[in-house]
């Protein structure tokens, strides 16, 4: 029997490799925080994965170092879900943001639309290339 999953998510998420330096919310400014590597990320979101066990609605404040911009996103976020990797000693965390800048909610947004555009031309090309090997073809 074939099962249908609705996606309930509110943004869109995108495959990224960008640097994400954590700490916890009631650590303060005393931890010099731990440092990943993001998974996926949506205007609402974003999944990296850490050595830690991390408790669901554990806030954190992530600090994302996103390529395109000279300096880092700060944002306030809650762990969502926490899943143990089957193949390693470490988790995914799926982290909500909460709040963050007006400055920094605009970056995120322009770094997430940076990838649909850069699909559609992607997505255009092909369509393009595949046109013309079809017509030379004929």
């Amino acid at each position: 029997m074939l099962k249908i999953v609705e996606d309930k998510r509110k943004f869109k998420r995108m495959k990224t490799h960008i640097p994400v330096r954590y700490f916890k919310l009631r650590d303060g400014s005393e931890s010099k925080g731990t440092i990943s590597v993001s998974k996926n990320m949506s205007e609402g979101g974003i999944r990296f994965r850490t050595s830690e066990f991390i408790s669901m609605a554990c806030r954190l404040i992530l600090e994302l170092d996103i390529p395109l911009f000279s300096s880092s996103v700060k944002i306030i976020s809650r762990v969502a879900w926490i899943n143990k990797s089957s193949s390693q000693d470490d988790f995914e965390i799926g982290n909500q943001f909460i709040e963050m800048s007006k400055e920094d909610k605009k970056l995120v947004s322009e770094y997430i639309e940076s990838f649909d555009t850069s699909e559609d031309m992607q997505a255009d090309e092909f369509l393009k290339d595949t046109v013309s090997a079809i017509n030379e073809e004929l």
